[in-house]
């Protein structure tokens, strides 16, 4: 019942809340650079952070149609609950002749949820400049109906043609990932320059340790001190070609760079364990790029936390099981699943994938998961957390310093309030 109302009033919502940004933008008048794909759009945001700096302003934790708009007028949502939207409706107005910002560049991350967010943005932002990371199966329950109507042949496409209104919208540049085949499919409805990078052609080595990663593009080596998968060299690609079109002279030390909670980010936890928090977010592409960048990493006691992929609808039993394909290309000494949807279709095709040396196990709820783990951690394991469901409230539980809980993703009230439902 809350979901249909929700996506009902979506987009009236939206359109009140862009009228007033509408007004403040037009007073700001900034060059505008938009992020957009299925997923990465956040790290590459902060690639071009840590190069910009304080030329431009970013849209940090905003990329829809109402939180665009929100970040444009200055409006936070603190608790995410309900109580808070009176206030922010009645501030819309007075926030639209508010003092514009300073910065002349807005760089902006702009996803697409559902059917006509891609137009609804893009018409509202006039991009000068757009980066296209990729196309994946993120929120596709959103998009079936479009393929049910006979419009597209595969949600990927419904997708895919989404995101492709930032590119056909574009003034000046749209920088691409050439080694995607949806997003090469779109490019005839741009009509600005494009600019194609390729970590195939330009990825000549890949490095990563607990400390750090390193990669070799084009002959040069950009290191950087985080855990970064494979699939980041394209961002680092299409960060360079943005610099190039500003006229920057780029770090290529990438010395200022940094992550927000919930990707990748490690602590240490209880009895000497290591812990590589990637709880923000789980779609397959994501799932797989993380579970491979985290196999890379050679030390002996590999364990993996493994939660549920949603918003997937027709598709759920398909990339679960797909899912359970990436694992048991790996060779981790404990796999521990959670959740309704990866314990009905990634466990039992694991456990015809796996020989009877590798542990898997599965439980319903993030409780269930922080006390197995901490019954049976033994000291000196390293343990990748990746998917739905709160498990950064299972991380939260095996900190050895409880002080860095406030470093994890979804600290708003709703979702502390959430977490001790189910016992965390």
């Amino acid at each position: 019942m809350f979901r249909s109302i929700k996506k009902y009033l979506y987009f009236p919502v939206a359109v009140y809340f862009r009228f007033f940004a509408t007004i403040k933008l037009k007073k700001w008048h900034p060059r505008i650079i938009v992020i957009t794909g299925s997923s990465g759009k956040t790290t590459l945001l902060h690639l071009i952070e840590s190069q910009l700096g304080g030329m431009a302003k970013y849209s940090h934790d905003a990329n829809s149609s109402i939180g665009i708009p929100f970040d444009i007028l200055g409006l936070h949502r603190k608790s995410l609950t309900l109580d808070e939207w009176p206030l922010l409706f009645l501030l819309a107005p007075f926030k639209a002749f508010s003092p514009s910002p300073k910065e002349k560049l807005y760089v902006v991350e702009a996803d697409c949820d559902r059917p006509n967010e891609g137009d609804f943005l893009s018409l509202f932002l006039r991009p000068e400049v757009t980066l296209w990371i990729n196309v994946g199966r993120t929120h596709v329950m959103n998009f079936e109906d479009t393929v049910k109507r006979g419009r597209f042949s595969s949600v990927e496409e419904s997708v895919a043609f989404e995101f492709g209104y930032f590119a056909e919208r574009t003034r000046s540049l749209v920088i691409v990932n050439e080694d995607s085949e949806l997003v090469q499919k779109q490019l005839k409805r741009v009509k600005c320059k494009v600019d194609k990078v390729s970590s195939k052609k330009n990825l000549t080595k890949y490095e990563i340790t607990l400390v750090g990663t390193m990669f070799e593009l084009k002959n040069e080596k950009f290191t950087f001190p985080y855990l970064l998968p494979k699939e980041t060299s394209v961002s680092v690609l299409q960060c360079l070609s943005l610099l190039s079109y500003l006229g920057v002279r780029s770090d290529k030390s990438f010395v200022n760079f940094r992550l927000p909670p919930g990707r990748n980010s490690f602590f240490r936890g209880i009895k000497n364990i290591t812990i590589v928090d990637s709880t923000y977010n789980a779609n397959l592409d994501s799932m797989s790029a993380v579970i491979g960048m985290f196999a890379r990493i050679r030390v002996s006691d590999k364990w993996v936390v493994l939660g549920d992929m949603l918003e997937l609808g027709s598709l759920e039993r398909e990339e679960h099981e797909k899912l359970a394909d990436v694992i048991s290309n790996n060779n981790f000494k404990r796999v521990i699943l959670m959740g309704p949807r990866i314990s009905k279709y990634t466990y039992p095709k694991l456990k015809k994938l796996f020989g009877p040396e590798i542990v898997i196990i599965n439980f319903l709820n993030p409780k269930e998961v922080l006390d197995y783990l901490q019954k049976n951690i033994r000291g000196g394991e390293v343990i990748l957390f990746k998917g739905a469901r709160f498990l950064e409230g299972v991380v939260e539980g095996l900190l050895e310093n409880k002080d860095e809980a406030k470093n994890l993703a979804r600290r708003e009230k709703i979702w502390e309030i959430r977490r001790k439902k189910w016992g965390l």
